[in-house]
């Protein structure tokens, strides 16, 4: 059976790379995921490009598995030396965007999830999510869900990790600060530099390091990305925006990190989005502790997923290198694909017989 899981994943992902699926437009995918369901009699719920399915002895009384993974990607960047949406296998390599980012993930936990579809004695219910705008993280993805689903136990994101055990993951959040000024003539000195207010947060922002440091993210980053103000040289300016990227990890809250910027900045700062929060799983965590007895090892992610939208312990874990991610010329090894396959049965064995 594994082995036929194997040639229908790649020749699922091989289609799935053909079809352009951006986030918000991946309706041709949301389509190939639904006809490979149907063609095992596999009963799908679909909202918008959100797509699961249950198990088909799915117990209310058990506790349940999520299994996820996006179907969309970004665009191509210009470095492309080759047709992003040609799926060609060449030197063991499957070429083409979305293959390592998330496809290969994708196929491989829907594999995952066909095996033990029609088995009865399952410790724990299951459920695949293949979900939209991930890489937006837009409202019609994940977040748009996960209401519908039933109570979810615990969650193995497909990202590529080289099946390594991701065991927390950093939150992400993006401030936009602006500094207050007045304008004024800069021959005369007249006037309040806005500039000079903004760079006193900024030389905060860089300086601050969080007391609370993770045992597998580290400190929280904080970095300024982009900054503006003024537009004539001689005239002193009123405002000065600038944006800073926020990496949280799992000793604190986005709102946490929030109100800590707020009381130590003397500007003003609004968050765009307080959603992408930390997220981790206990090492003591059964799904953890079966990964490493299967030579796993664990480690923090410092990538942002479908996680941060999750309210439940999650592993990230898939075939596939983070690093090969929105890459040009963005590729899977064939056999990732092979061993993700089997290595997701042995690990769901270890706690679903």
């Amino acid at each position: 059976m594994i082995s036929l899981l194997n040639m229908e994943a790649l020749t699922l992902l091989k289609k799935l790379i053909s079809n352009q699926s951006f986030s918000k437009e991946e309706d041709e995918t949301a389509l190939l995921i639904e006809q490979y369901f149907g063609a095992k009699n596999i009963e799908i719920e679909r909202s918008n490009n959100n797509i699961w399915a249950k198990n088909k002895y799915f117990d209310s009384s058990k506790p349940t598995i999520l299994l996820n993974s996006h179907h969309d990607t970004v665009k191509p960047n210009k470095g492309y030396s080759r047709d992003p949406y040609h799926a060609e296998i060449k030197d063991g390599k499957l070429f083409g965007l979305g293959s390592n980012d998330a496809g290969g993930c994708l196929v491989s936990l829907m594999s995952l999830f066909t095996y033990f579809y029609n088995q009865k004695n399952i410790k724990y219910n299951l459920i695949l999510l293949a979900s939209a705008e991930e890489e937006n993280s837009g409202d019609g993805g994940i977040r748009s869900v996960i209401s519908l689903l039933p109570e979810i136990d615990f969650a193995i994101v497909g990202e590529p990790t080289l099946m390594q055990l991701a065991i927390a993951e950093k939150g992400l959040l993006v401030l936009d600060c602006y500094a207050q000024g007045q304008a004024g003539h800069a021959a005369h000195g007249l006037g309040d530099n806005s500039i000079y207010k903004a760079m006193e947060a900024i030389k905060w922002i860089e300086t601050y390091e969080f007391p609370k440091i993770s045992d597998t993210l580290g400190r929280i980053k904080m970095t300024v990305t982009q900054i503006n103000a003024g537009n004539q040289h001689n005239v002193i300016p009123a405002t000065c925006h600038f944006v800073v990227d926020i990496r949280v990890t799992d000793q604190y809250s986005n709102r946490e990190v929030l109100d800590i910027v707020k009381q130590h900045v003397d500007v003003e700062v609004k968050e765009r989005s307080l959603n992408l929060n930390s997220s981790s799983i206990s090492k003591s965590h059964d799904i953890v502790k079966a990964g490493i007895k299967l030579g796993r090892e664990v480690y923090g992610s410092p990538t942002l997923s479908d996680q941060s939208n999750l309210n439940c312990p999650s592993l990230k874990l898939g075939p596939g290198d983070s690093h090969r991610s929105h890459t040009a010329d963005e590729f899977i090894y064939v056999n990732e694909i092979e061993k993700g396959i089997e290595l997701y049965i042995k690990l769901l064995e270890e706690i679903l017989i």
